[in-house]
């Protein structure tokens, strides 16, 4: 019994003693992290190496013993040190964005120039965001983190040695936690009108995994002597990339200079190659909607990555490791200043930014310029480095928005425009990609800050007279540059580039007529995509002329034409294309005919399409031409409506839903009853109304019962006397279209439509509930059927007008029209 209660006195003093050193080591902390910079580095320089026993905290000097006696008792019983990390990480969460909050930095500085000290520190600051799922203190862990690895940057050099001398050791410790960081990044995200956002913590973890990653780049022996400046010479000579095909000597060749990273740093980097995989992946998420050409140059970096993983991955033998140790120095080399690029939150970044552009456009101008002469090792050589310093360029400048992109513009504008435009000659696709998505963010950059919807095209307008020149030859350069003249086209507010354009397209040199089509349909598509304001001139300016090319002497250029008419507003091509189809010019006819029939099929769910050609064929058949479109027409030329009422049957094969096109057709010829060239229309398309039966009796039926007997006996009498005014035949003729409108759309439908004896519509009901036989009487149908408008009212009256009216001369009816009628 006495031995128990001795147990448990044991146990309450040293819980009291435990509790009393962590109220103590509370205090210290405290009193370190509150305390100005300045006089915290000075009482640790000044600290004598005599440790003392003291507990009361009464001066710094004595809060720094205590500390280091705790960490050093720690260390010695393997116990966590969370009562010195998690405050030095909730402290530099607290001051990250302010001046004043670099003493976490100055006590581990301190730490780490002892070793025993500096393990026991990095291994639990390792391990602590593991062990703590806790999203503040993963936040402020990776700030912590992150201006270690940026420490040259953060204090000055001269304050940090312990960090400096122990910054290798650090860095292979800290990054067993990237696949911990690529975990918070990846459950980061979160969906926003389609468009991944990150949250502070997935950006502060990326942020963080880009500064381990940057420090793996970095040489152990100028890590204190790190240059502020680039010339334009040490600039050149930066970076040389090779491609994936290079012998592996030259590769070797290339970085014999540079290569003094140890074989355990100089492969971690590589270790970690499918986390920058991913790390970029994401980055590309977050940047699509706010950071486009920013984005271009993520693609960019990530299509490399995956690229050097393919080519320098997967082999295990001893050929295979020095093909790996050559990857692994072309990623550290280039992820120096990938990494640098793309970070999510860098304040500073903008104080070096000019440097860095006049870094990037120096290297694109110098290895252009070897290339031309000869003067690169290989081919490949000059093209993969500039691609990489496109990379960069696309990068940085997709970094800035607003005010501060329109003043880099102003002031690099000119420059970027003459060195960016000879790269388009350029033979490789990802050189030229590059070059047109920079000149689409900076020379064709909306001023945001002006407040106007009207772009500034003063950058355009001196490089355009260049990118049209582009287009007299058929190569790559004329392919970047269709794009940008076709963008340009519809922000300028006048039509001069277009109008040199549709010069091209009606040229007699193949090149330019090819070059100036491709800038025709990417205009076409830019303009039905997007929600432009486009002049209705301009509009049938460009289909006058597209239809021009119907003619063309090249079938794939009539056939892309017949794709493209589809896309314009059919009231700007499909009055000219009818007059094209009835032309007796052979040559257009047939390119004329396949445009008509796909017009017809893209907008197939269209009433007032059809309507249209209704018009159109209309006024054709009456000798109406139509000047006022301007439309290309052939003069001279004999029309046949029916060269296009026989393609009627191939775009009616394509209609989904007859119901919604049946019904303004029909009203159409309701309207217009004296006019045979809708009757002819349903002629050709008599089987498809047999899919709108039911429309087409309803509105048949509504149609006979809207209409009056127009014509009674006291008509006929004045007419057998001729005591009839030419009103009165006037009036004669309309009402006879007008009664025999509904039955010529009766005498088209198909005649299996009238078996369903069930059709209320058709026959009404039969008062007899039976079926009727031979010798019924019709009264025993219903009165509000067709059946009995066509047995009372049609029949008789109108057959007896129409031989009244064969018999007279005195009716002034067309031919066509009289033969419809019958």
């Amino acid at each position: 019994m006495e031995r128990r209660e001795e147990q448990e006195e044991q146990l309450i003093w040293k819980s009291g003693a435990e509790s009393m050193v962590s109220f103590t080591i509370g205090r210290a902390m405290s009193t370190l992290l509150t305390a100005r910079p300045k006089k915290l580095h000075h009482s640790v320089s000044r600290l004598s190496p005599d440790f003392s026993n003291k507990t009361s905290l009464v001066s710094m000097d004595e809060c720094l013993w205590f500390l280091h006696k705790y960490v050093k008792d720690a260390a010695q019983r393997d116990e966590t040190l969370d009562a010195v990390l998690v405050p030095m990480i909730e402290h530099s969460l607290k001051y990250k964005d302010l001046k004043h909050g670099g003493q976490p930095m100055i006590l581990l500085n301190w730490l780490f120039q002892d070793e025993l000290l500096f393990q026991a520190v990095a291994m639990n600051l390792a391990n602590i965001i593991v062990r703590k799922d806790d999203r503040y203190i993963a936040f402020g862990w990776c700030t912590l983190v992150r201006g270690l690895m940026e420490y040259e940057s953060s204090m000055d050099q001269y304050l940090l040695n312990g960090i400096k001398e122990k910054y290798n050791a650090l860095l292979k410790i800290l990054c067993t936690c990237i696949p911990h960081l690529s975990y918070i990044v990846h459950r980061g995200s979160s969906l926003q009108d389609k468009f991944e956002l990150p949250s502070r913590l997935s950006v502060a973890a990326a942020d963080c995994l880009l500064a381990l990653t940057e420090g793996l780049t970095k040489k152990p022996d100028i890590l204190s002597n790190r240059p502020k400046s680039l010339s334009s010479s040490e600039s050149n000579c930066l970076v040389t990339l090779t491609a994936s095909g290079i012998d592996e000597r030259k590769v070797k060749a290339t970085h014999k200079s540079s290569e003094v990273l140890t074989r355990g740093v100089e492969f971690l980097l590589w270790d970690h190659l499918e986390d920058l995989i991913f790390l970029v992946q994401r980055l590309l998420a977050w940047s699509r909607k706010s950071r486009p050409l920013h984005a271009k140059g993520l693609e960019q970096v990530l299509k490399w990555l995956q690229e050097i993983k393919v080519h320098y991955g997967g082999l295990q033998d001893e050929a295979g490791s020095k093909i790996q140790k050559t990857g692994a120095l072309l990623l550290s080399s280039c992820w120096k200043h990938y990494g640098l690029l793309l970070h999510l939150e860098d304040h500073k970044f903008t104080k070096h930014y000019k440097e860095m552009l006049d870094q990037y456009l120096s290297g694109i101008q110098y290895y252009t310029s070897n290339h031309d002469e000869g003067h690169a090792e290989s081919k490949d050589d000059g093209i993969e480095t500039r691609k990489f310093f496109l990379n960069c360029l696309c990068l940085l400048l997709g970094r800035f928005d607003g005010k501060k992109f329109e003043r880099i513009v102003a002031e690099y504008g000119k420059q970027m425009s003459h060195l960016l435009l000879s790269q388009l000659h350029c033979n490789d696709d990802d050189v030229i990609d590059g070059v047109v998505s920079i000149f689409k963010a900076v020379i064709f950059k909306p001023k945001h800050s002006s407040g106007s919807s009207v772009t500034d095209t003063k950058q355009m307008d001196a490089v355009v007279p260049l990118l049209l020149h582009l287009l007299d030859e058929r190569d790559g350069a004329a392919r970047a540059v269709v794009m940008l003249i076709a963008e340009y086209c519809c922000i300028t507010a006048d039509g001069h580039c277009l109008e040199e354009v549709l010069k091209r397209l009606a040229s007699g040199n193949a090149i330019q007529r090819r070059n100036a089509f491709d800038v025709i349909s990417e205009l076409i598509h830019i303009l039905t995509d997007a929600a432009h304001i486009v002049s209705h001139s301009t509009w049938q300016n460009i289909a006058n002329n597209l239809l021009l090319c119907l003619g063309d002497e090249e079938t794939a250029t009539r056939e892309q034409t017949s794709n493209l008419l589809p896309l314009i507003d059919p009231s700007f091509v499909l009055p000219a294309l009818v007059r094209l189809v009835c032309s007796s010019d052979e040559k257009i006819q047939p390119a004329a005919a396949e445009a008509f029939v796909r017009v017809l099929k893209h907008h197939n769910q269209k009433p007032e399409v059809v309507i249209m050609l209704l018009d159109s064929l209309s006024n054709l058949s009456q000798g109406l031409a139509d000047a006022e479109t301007g439309a290309h027409t052939v003069e001279g030329s004999n029309t046949d409506c029916d060269r296009v009422l026989r393609l009627i049957p191939e775009w009616s094969k394509t209609v989904r839903d007859w119901n919604f096109l049946i019904g303004p057709m029909i009203d159409n010829m309701f309207a217009v009853p004296s006019n045979a060239t809708i009757v002819r229309f349903l002629s050709h398309i008599n089987e498809q109304l047999a899919e709108a039966a039911d429309v087409v009796l309803h509105r048949v039926l509504l149609q006979m019962k809207g209409q009056k007997v127009m014509i009674d006996e006291a008509f006929f009498s004045g007419w057998e006397t001729r005591t009839c005014t030419s009103d009165d035949s006037m009036t004669m003729q309309q009402s006879l279209f007008e009664q025999l409108c509904p039955l010529l759309v009766i005498r088209w439908l198909p005649l299996r439509v009238f078996n369903d004896l069930n059709s209320s519509v058709m026959y009404g009901r039969l008062h007899n509930q039976g079926i009727m036989h031979e010798y019924s009487d019709v009264s025993s149908i219903d009165d509000t059927s067709i059946a009995t408008f066509l047995l009372h009212r049609y029949l008789l009256p109108i057959w007896c007008i129409v031989e009244f009216l064969w018999s007279s001369s005195a009716m002034n009816l067309s031919t066509c029209s009289i033969q419809a009628a019958v």
